[in-house]
């Protein structure tokens, strides 16, 4: 079982200002700073994009040992965004926790966030998460290619997403693209690309029988059983199901693209804190739990996605992430979702 000792401690440092609040003398008028600092209701409404095997038992262990009872709406993470937007700011969430950087800047893009706590803002390197404090990476997920190594030579895959369109393979390809990430990697793809190559590649991919698929799990799945030979998916997926299969059951292997490719991005899960939430004790302190050391170790022992904060390393077997992120992409620049989507809609895939 993970210690909780580090979450413990922040959760005390957190929410001992809101005890101070009512400590002092009873007919004591608040202060305007007073008025100003965090305060615990002991209740937290988190919407999460991020599925919840992944994440419940973190929001467990914080639960625990905060004594704050949280509330998950768990959905689609590009749902949530126009859900965020729909309810303004009537929305009951406190923290969004999403699945992808493209739709937390949308988010902060409609003005619904609060500029984060310094403390958390900067836990994270630049280049993965905010350049503005809107919101904080919190673990960093490579795409790459899944290939049925039954079907696909490791030598002769596909490093690149402009090498899907070949007629090598046709009805042979998996995308999921009514995924998050996916929609990051096509976001990514008209930001370095533009928008005329974006579409183009896309209608290529529709001209090619293209396999649609709704998730990457489900992609995984697909190369490992041989009905497709190449998938699109994060990388994680794959080490999930390695730890519960085994290294020698597993058919389907991973190719990282070539770096710079789009198809090759690291995008981050990250949260926001709502607007509504500014001064909510029980929601700072869950998000610096995100980016704590248990927190952060936590995604390296569960979910196999890359850490962000300095000092805890990576799975095993991973590259090093500085080797795969691409220096010529902003991942402030993903908030373009809803243009993605128009997108995907025009060429017939959503």
């Amino acid at each position: 079982m993970r210690s909780t000792t580090v979450l413990t401690g922040i959760v005390v440092a957190s929410l001992s200002l809101a005890a101070c609040t009512s400590s002092g003398e009873a007919d004591a008028e608040p202060t305007a700073t007073a008025a100003a600092e965090p305060v615990s209701d002991g209740e937290l409404v988190v919407y999460s994009g991020r599925s919840e095997d992944l994440v419940q038992p973190l929001i467990d262990d914080f639960q625990e040992a905060s004594g704050v009872a949280v509330e998950v709406r768990y959905a689609d993470t590009t749902e949530l965004a126009a859900l965020l937007q729909e309810e303004g700011d009537a929305t009951p969430a406190d923290v969004y926790f999403a699945q992808d950087a493209g739709a937390l800047g949308a988010v902060a893009k409609a003005g619904l966030v609060a500029t984060l706590p310094e403390d958390i803002s900067s836990a994270v390197d630049a280049g993965h998460t905010s350049t503005d404090g809107s919101w904080v990476g919190v673990t960093g997920r490579a795409r790459v290619f899944v290939i049925d190594s039954e079907q696909v030579d490791q030598a002769s895959a596909p490093t690149t997403a402009a090498e899907l369109t070949d007629p090598e393979w046709s009805g042979q390809v998996g995308i999921a693209p009514t995924n998050a990430s996916f929609q990051s990697f096509v976001t990514a793809l008209r930001v370095l690309e533009g928008e005329d190559a974006a579409r183009a590649w896309l209608e290529d991919m529709v001209a090619n029988d293209v396999q649609i698929y709704s998730n990457n799990t489900a992609i995984l799945e697909a190369a490992q059983a041989g009905e497709i030979q190449v998938g699109l998916i994060n990388h994680y997926y794959w080490y999930r199901l390695e730890s519960e299969l085994g290294t020698d059951a597993m058919r389907a292997q991973l190719v990282f693209p070539e770096s710079g490719d789009a198809a090759g991005i690291v995008n981050v899960a990250g949260a926001a804190l709502m607007a509504g939430a500014a001064e909510d004790a029980d929601a700072i302190a869950f998000l610096e739990y995100l980016v704590s050391e248990d927190g952060q170790q936590y995604f390296v022992e569960a979910t196999y996605e890359y850490p962000l904060v300095s000092g805890v390393e990576a799975p095993d077997g991973l590259p090093e992430i500085g080797s795969l992120t691409n220096t010529d992409l902003d991942l402030s620049d993903l908030d373009s979702l809803s243009e993605t989507t128009a997108l995907l809609a025009e060429v017939g895939l959503l």
